[in-house]
């Protein structure tokens, strides 16, 4: 038998009983739909944290405090008073790698205008906060130098201040709000960036000079952080190398001791949270191939019954010259096209599953992606599981005694 008869012959064995076809590929169709489902999630997540770091800035890099050693206690992890303004100014003008800076006092505060109060997130930042942010003003401007020297009381709003604290169609610009019983006048207002993984609401928040925030706000000469950028993203190394010796040599650490600070770029936090992605992915696959299992166990089971079934149709064949290789390609055959039509059905219902998901609330905020790596990786499984579950009942075809399979009744 040529390799095209066999496939004609296996072909109309499981067309005999399309029920029983059908529900025993149930499981391979099940399986690669919801491996490609599961995928599409994992590489939408990737894409969407991809796109958030880019467009916070790809030569960002975060200068934070550092544990201390105070009298030989250790302060631990995020001690708040190791950086200081002056370590800004120092950075900015002695690392040749660093194109701006800004430092952050960072506070939370009511915030109060008219009859109408919310709570959010106050920053005291640099006039070069949104060109290190990449973060475009949607209405007026915000602060100069001028004012951020002189510690005027101006502010500018993030996009979800304004929508608590505003009507829709009010103009907040030259409106004055409290802070902590401080009142700024609004010159400005944010364009909104949306919610990112990790990061909360990133538009629930009020820009405020960071001079300002230092005298009026919290009272304190430290800083919580500082955002460096880079010239190029491939002088982040460079410029990260230039900072740490920098405040290694200010903060009089000697050679060998810990750091009192740390620098994280962008690049690293974007390269965690995509291996992070990627675990769950992999994980979810997993889970989901799980059901490709469970579907070569039906696929053997079947299978098994269908040799039983045919036992005095494989002694006829055998009779009339066919070898144990054309019966073993034979149910081999039927394993693996029932396999890939499952295969088939399943990466038409992953792609639905996939196109759908965005109307579940939960998945609603990620960008479900198919590719084509998925899809080729669950069929090429969908038909080693044919394969591999196929061998043991078309073998055991294979050897049956023809003169014993004749007298089968």
């Amino acid at each position: 038998m040529n390799i095209f008869r066999i496939l004609r012959v296996s072909l109309r064995a499981l067309t005999r009983n399309k029920m029983r076809t059908f529900l025993t590929a149930l499981g391979i169709i099940i399986g690669v739909g919801s491996v490609i489902a599961m995928v599409s999630i994992g590489t939408g997540a990737k894409i969407a944290i991809q796109n958030r770091f880019n467009a916070m800035g790809t030569n960002l890099l975060f200068v934070r405090p550092g544990s201390m050693n105070l009298a030989g206690v250790r302060t631990g992890f995020g001690a708040r008073t190791s950086l200081k303004i002056r370590d800004v100014e120092a950075i900015e003008k002695d690392c040749p790698s660093v194109k701006g800076t800004s430092p952050n006092i960072n506070t939370q505060g009511q915030v109060i205008y008219l009859n109408k109060n919310w709570r959010t997130q106050i920053q005291g930042v640099s006039e070069k906060y949104p060109e290190i942010r990449k973060w475009e003003i949607d209405q007026g401007t915000f602060f100069d130098e001028e004012q951020l020297q002189n510690g005027e009381k101006v502010c500018v709003l993030g996009a979800d201040v304004k929508n608590y604290l505003f009507p829709e169609g009010e103009d907040p610009l030259g409106k004055v709000i409290r802070i902590r019983r401080v009142p700024f006048a609004i010159i400005g207002v944010l364009k909104s960036k949306g919610q990112a993984a990790g990061m909360g609401r990133r538009d629930d928040m009020i820009c405020v000079p960071y001079t300002t925030a230092s005298r009026r706000l919290v009272r304190q000469t430290f800083i919580q952080s500082i955002d460096v950028e880079a010239i190029s993203p491939e002088a982040i190394p460079l410029a990260q190398q230039e900072i740490e010796t920098l405040l290694r040599i200010r903060h009089n650490i000697e050679p060998g001791a810990a750091d009192d600070f740390n620098v994280r770029n962008m690049a690293e936090i974007a390269e965690n949270a995509e291996s992070a992605i990627g675990v769950l992915t992999l994980l979810l696959g997993s889970i989901a191939a799980i059901s490709l299992l469970v579907g070569g166990i039906g696929i053997m089971n079947i299978m098994l019954v269908s040799v039983t079934e045919r036992i005095r149709e494989i002694g006829i064949r055998m009779s009339i010259g066919a070898r144990e290789r054309d019966i073993l390609l034979q149910f081999l055959a039927e394993a693996v096209a029932l396999s890939l039509t499952g295969g088939f059905l399943g990466i038409g219902l992953g792609i639905g599953l996939s196109k759908l998901l965005k109307y579940i609330p939960i998945f609603s905020r990620i960008q479900t992606v198919v590719s084509l790596g998925s899809i080729f990786l669950s069929f090429l499984f969908a038909g080693s599981v044919g394969v591999f579950f196929g061998f043991y009942p078309a073998r055991k075809a294979s050897k049956l005694d023809p003169i014993e399979a004749l007298r089968y009744e």
